[in-house]
């Protein structure tokens, strides 16, 4: 037998303790490190808080820290080519909202939004709320159309931006009821609701969460919700749909995707892990109030959803010739 020295021994033993912490790591169920939510939105707003609130579920069910990442830029697009980019792992994940079915007809993307992905979950659902300035005639829907076709090109409404999802809802709703407005972008929705305060602009659709409150102090108007039924957290308002536009129906949701050819066991863990999460009481109780609710689901219903989705948007934003820029 061939001697070796202490060292070489020494060597051999460290390097058969790697291979076997590899091949223990390997054997491992997931997860067994730290997992990232890339959020493609600048902190503190409504798709910051639905990431921070996934975070604490898979935190809370899966026994690992997660964290969120904010990426922000260019609509929502540069942290989503970062996230769709990352190893198909299951430790990264990319929070994604309405915009990301917006996006394909505004930009020329450098991914697929179908293809190069793996559907995760749903994670909440909820409606936009279209809301006027009091100062403004009109205390329906109806009556606010009316307005319009009788003094075209008065009426102005505010958005989070061109292209925004904000801005594609209420294309979509005008186009419907075959009317004119004024569009009027703003960057985000903190300014867009100081102006309608201020009579500045006329309408502003946008979430629950931050029109409700001027609502309940009088100093907006509530005319109706984007979903096809009313919110049972605010049942006296109508939805659009009530209110003459019976195909309208506009979601306002977010969800979690991640890299294309995500491993079948890693996309079950995480999928069930959320979806029973989101179903906890105290979740439920904390989000209702603002008119969100948890969704959940299959990775297959969310993944359809954002297939329905795309073509639906992209006849909007041709049909009012609408840019990104």
């Amino acid at each position: 037998m061939t001697s070796i020295s202490r060292r070489q021994f020494q060597s051999c033993i460290a390097t058969l303790g790697v291979a076997w912490q590899s091949l223990a790591s390997a054997d491992s169920p997931f997860p067994t490190k730290p997992l990232k939510i890339v959020c493609p939105f600048a902190p503190g707003g409504g798709s910051d808080f639905i990431a921070r609130v996934a975070a604490n579920v898979l935190s809370e069910r899966l026994g690992q820290p997660a964290y969120v990442e904010n990426r922000p830029g260019a609509g929502g697009t540069l942290g989503t080519e970062y996230a769709l980019r990352s190893p198909a792992d299951g430790y990264t994940l990319l929070l994604i909202a309405g915009s990301y079915t917006v996006n394909p007809a505004l930009y020329k993307l450098r991914f697929d939004p179908v293809a190069d992905m793996t559907p995760v979950i749903q994670l909440s659902k909820g409606a936009y709320v279209v809301c006027v300035n009091p100062k403004l005639p009109v205390k329906s829907l109806q009556e606010l159309f009316s307005y319009a076709r009788q003094q075209p090109g008065r009426l102005t409404f505010a958005s989070a931006g061109n292209g925004s999802h904000l801005h594609i809802a209420t294309e979509y709703m005008l186009g419907m009821a075959r009317v004119k407005a004024t569009h009027v972008p703003y960057k985000g929705t903190g300014p867009a609701i100081t102006d309608l305060l201020a009579g500045n602009v006329d309408m502003f659709v946008a979430g629950t969460e931050g029109l409700m409150p001027h609502v309940n102090s009088g100093k907006l108007r509530a005319l109706a919700v984007t979903t096809a039924q009313r919110l049972a957290a605010y049942p006296d308002i109508p939805s659009v749909a009530e209110s003459g536009l019976p195909d309208y129906d506009v979601v306002a949701w977010h969800g979690l995707i991640a890299s294309k050819n995500l491993p079948a066991s890693v996309l079950s863990t995480l999928n069930k892990a959320l979806d029973s999460g989101l179903q906890s009481k105290e979740l439920i109780a904390q989000l209702e109030p603002t008119g969100v609710s948890p969704a959940g689901g299959s990775p297959q219903q969310f993944g359809q959803l954002i297939k329905t989705e795309i073509p639906r948007y992209s006849k909007v934003v041709q049909d009012n010739a609408i840019s990104g820029q």
